[in-house]
């Protein structure tokens, strides 16, 4: 039927036609927040109008296979039948295997059998495994192919038999990730009881797959995701989410906000929209009868998170802004973010600028000034990975490797091997030294700032 924006729905939902009665099968995905947010307004929406249930499935323990079961079925209950799937894996990539896996781990040394078994077999949908396969005999090249992360050197032989569990108990062993939606698809091809309808909501889809261009084609998808990059372009439409969620939030404690505070919260929030939303609830109840948030209110009751902060720092400091690199620096040791961990974050930035520095002195692949987007991610990107070094430092998304690269081809390797003495210099006074921190810290990026010249 159609993909429509997350702020088309509502417009949808109030044009009521025979297509938003008709849809059966609607997908949300992109930011996990504003997911929630839409289907929300979405099952508002349909109760108001049809009346129904709503069974809550939490994708993380669901067995998909049972929940078509369930939507193909008849209910003797009135009203749509809301199936609302949250985190569905339906639309697992390789991205995302190497979380299942840990989570697999983790269920299985907390003794808990049932969750660390509903991962694994996440994990061998998503490779599409069959019955005979087991994970002990998969090989490391294989496995990496499969799964996209090294194949962990333990013995896997528990991992196996929660696998041959599941198969002798439900038969899905060996049910791979493409059969099972066939299965979806061949289900609503073939049509369900009208009062059924599906919903499901994913941080990250492949749009490739058939399963969301048959949604697409037959039900409704709602684009959810934000660009959070750091072009402004991308700056401004965070803003413009967080800024609708600030004003609907306070509206209903009746309140408003001064323009500047809003600035601040922004500032010291992120792009996090779940976050500005529990701040603000916070920041509404602390201000009590005054109908007006002020800067004080935020000074008082919301700190910055420490990894945008982080990031803000090197940030500024990547751009050479001395003055700002200065700002955030006094900003974080006011918010108590530790010295040696602000350290810690510069030397991995510049050990990760170093490593890519030395990458485009080599002979090959060649690296040239003013390389385009497409040329990196194309050609050079490619070459490099080929020669099979630092693979794990070049599985990032190709765009944000390009400005990495872009960025460390403003810096010559003996200028930042001199950064990192200069900051383990720094790490041992701050041990061993008297001085106050800030004074320490502020000598060392006006000592690299300062001396930040590019190699021609």
């Amino acid at each position: 039927m159609a993909q429509i924006k997350r702020n088309e729905l509502a417009a949808w939902l109030a044009a009521g036609g025979q297509e938003a009665q008709e849809t059966q099968l609607i997908l949300f995905f992109g930011e996990r927040y504003l997911c929630r947010e839409a289907a929300d307004m979405l099952q508002q929406a349909l109760l108001a109008k049809f009346g129904g249930v709503v069974h809550i499935i939490d994708g993380d323990q669901e067995d998909p296979g049972r929940t078509l079961g369930q939507i193909m079925n008849f209910s003797l209950l009135p009203g749509r039948q809301l199936y609302r799937v949250t985190d569905s894996r339906l639309f697992h990539s390789k991205a995302v295997a190497k979380d299942i896996w840990h989570k697999a781990m983790l269920a299985h040394e907390a003794g808990r059998q049932g969750p660390a078994r509903q991962q694994l077999q996440s994990l061998v949908t998503l490779a599409a495994l069959g019955a005979d396969e087991t994970l002990t005999n998969i090989g490391p090249d294989q496995w990496q192919q499969l799964f996209s992360f090294a194949k962990p050197a333990a013995d896997l032989g528990w991992a196996d038999n929660l696998l041959m569990a599941t198969g002798s108990q439900t038969g899905a062993r060996g049910e791979g990730a493409v059969s099972l939606a066939d299965r979806y698809v061949t289900a609503f091809t073939k049509g369900l009881p009208k009062q059924n309808l599906l919903v499901l909501s994913a941080e990250s889809v492949d749009k490739r797959k058939q399963l969301f261009t048959f949604i697409k084609k037959n039900g409704l998808v709602v684009d959810c995701s934000i660009d959070t990059g750091a072009g402004a372009a991308a700056q401004k439409e965070q803003k413009e989410v967080l800024r609708e969620l600030a004003l609907r939030t306070l509206a209903t404690f009746h309140k408003k906000i001064e323009p500047r505070a809003l600035e601040m919260l922004f500032e010291r929030v992120g792009f996090h929209p779940v976050a500005v939303v529990m701040e603000l609830e916070k920041v509404a109840l602390f201000a009590l009868d005054r109908p007006v948030i002020s800067c004080a209110d935020l000074e008082a009751m919301v700190g910055r998170t420490r990894e945008d902060a982080l990031f803000e720092l090197t940030e500024a400091f990547g751009k050479k802004n001395l003055a700002a690199t200065l700002v955030i620096l006094g900003r974080l040791l006011e918010n108590g973010i530790h010295a040696l961990a602000i350290l810690a974050t510069m030397r991995n930035y510049i050990r990760k600028i170093l490593l890519f520095r030395s990458m485009q002195l080599q002979a090959s692949p060649a690296w040239q000034r003013g390389m385009a987007a497409r040329q990196f991610q194309d050609v050079y990107l490619p070459a490099l990975k080929e020669k099979g070094e630092w693979s794990e430092v070049l599985k990032g998304h190709p765009y944000a490797l390009f400005m990495s690269f872009s960025k460390a081809a403003e810096f010559s390797c003996p200028q930042l091997k001199e950064w990192l003495a200069l900051l383990l210099k720094t790490e041992f006074q701050l041990k061993g030294s008297s001085l106050p921190s800030t004074l320490l810290l502020e000598e060392l990026f006006l000592a690299m700032v300062a001396g930040n010249n590019v190699e021609q």
